[in-house]
């Protein structure tokens, strides 16, 4: 695991802040050159401390403001890569993820309106390793928040 220092982390919340800062604007906020700050930053990069710079897009604005949770529950013993191979494919499956308990995966699925969200649901339901779903549509979002540095 890559040591990360107070400077790392500072840079780190600097960019998450916004990733579209200088590394001299970086620098200042930090007490470093713009050099050693872009030093720091492809090491984190190059060690997968920070994966990718990218714009934070409100999936309203674009007419996915419908979303679910939802409960995959599937047939027999089936593994993690067989269950991303099957919801890949799926424009409205925005995550997943393997989980304990009863159900063998969460998905958290984005769609235009309600009637979008059931035919996504639809052929969810229609893969042929899943059994059985338990969906939760959201109502309103509370807390949205990246982990802190």
């Amino acid at each position: 695991m890559l040591r990360v220092d107070s400077i790392d982390q500072r840079i780190i919340s600097c960019l998450m802040a916004n990733a579209r800062s200088s590394y001299a604007d970086i620098g200042k906020e930090v007490g470093l050159s713009a050099p050693a700050v872009k030093r720091r930053v492809d090491r984190l990069l190059d060690t997968g401390v920070l994966r990718g710079f990218t714009a934070v897009v409100d999936p309203e604005q674009l007419g996915w403001g419908t979303e679910a949770f939802v409960e995959v529950h599937c047939r027999g013993n089936v593994t993690p890569g067989d269950i991303q191979a099957r919801l890949e494919p799926m424009a409205e499956v925005m995550a997943a993820y393997t989980v304990s308990g009863a159900a063998d995966a969460i998905v958290h699925l984005r769609a235009a309106n309600i009637h979008h969200l059931e035919t996504a649901l639809e052929r969810l339901r229609a893969v042929e390793i899943i059994d059985r779903t338990v969906s939760t549509v959201v109502l309103s979002r509370l807390l949205d928040r990246p982990p802190a540095p």
